[in-house]
């Protein structure tokens, strides 16, 4: 059974947070995609690495078990990003915490890196992008899929995100775009993953407004020359949203940047090769920690 979770008052708002490992560990901060997911989408695939920091999974501003009434003008990654500080002040004993965002989570990791550089002692965006540029072409990616039954399925439910009014329809939406978002599309690990994954509370609303804003819009490359911590780009070869070679770019940009690419994975690492992206991630905070 999961842990209860609770909340933590970032100023205007409260987040939900569930903490897994020892309590006296380094704090890593999990980031969470979407957006208008939650927590569950990451189950108990990062639970590996509690033999090296505290797990604590994070719903961000006004999504899953968080205050839902943080204002509609905050939902933008510079506050999420200022979340993640104020997270880190409460939750890190010694000052010192890791951040760790997949997906739309990276962006927020990203963000918070640039905007207060230095604030955590390890930052690692998983699928990310540094610039809005690396979706310009998805239509084309979207255009070249196969299956070609799932293709049109895909493309459908992307367009009715800006759309959505319920949890439920943002389930669906989830359901109907998980075969991209594996390298193999017919994957039999997916049922399982989304076996393992339920339970979430979804945010209708804020799908809807970063579905027509270009899911925030991030540009930071940059920037990142000055961000002074070690920073850890991991990519999925086949990933469809999230390219390589947007990894690449972040890795190359900043200063203590380092990336990964596994092979065998689309944009679900942790699930397509849990083994191999917990080994990374953990060498990673254990040499950036020094633990």
């Amino acid at each position: 059974m999961e842990p209860e979770g609770h909340l933590v008052a970032v100023g205007d708002t409260r987040l939900h947070v569930v903490e897994r490992g020892d309590a006296a560990a380094p704090p890593l901060l999990v980031l969470h995609g979407g957006p208008g997911l939650d927590h569950h989408v990451f189950a108990d695939y990062l639970d590996p690495l509690t033999d090296a920091v505290r797990i604590v999974l994070v719903d961000q501003r006004a999504q899953g078990g968080s205050d839902r009434d943080a204002p509609r003008h905050t939902w933008t990654l510079a506050h999420m990003a200022a979340d993640v500080s104020a997270l880190g002040d409460a939750l890190a004993s010694d000052g010192r915490y890791a951040v760790l965002g997949h997906s739309y989570g990276s962006f927020v990791a990203l963000q918070h890196a640039v905007d207060q550089p230095g604030a955590a002692t390890a930052t690692v965006a998983v699928c990310g992008i540094a610039s809005s540029r690396w979706l310009a072409d998805l239509d084309a990616r979207l255009a070249a899929f196969e299956p070609v039954e799932l293709r049109q399925q895909v493309t459908d439910s992307w367009a009715r995100e800006p759309y959505v009014r319920s949890a439920e329809e943002v389930a669906g939406l989830l359901h109907e775009q998980t075969p991209w978002h594996f390298a193999d599309p017919t994957d039999t690990r997916i049922e399982e993953y989304e076996r393992r994954s339920g339970g979430g509370r979804y945010s209708p609303a804020v799908l809807a407004h970063f579905a027509s804003a270009d899911y925030g819009a991030i540009e930071v490359v940059d920037r990142l020359r000055d961000v002074p911590q070690p920073l850890l780009a991991v990519a999925g070869r086949h990933d469809r949203t999230c390219p390589p070679e947007a990894a690449e770019e972040i890795a190359a940009a900043a200063p203590r940047g380092e990336v990964v690419v596994l092979e065998n994975s689309g944009h679900m690492p942790f699930v397509e090769e849990p083994a191999e992206f917990c080994s990374t991630v953990r060498d990673f905070l254990i040499r950036a920690l020094v633990l």
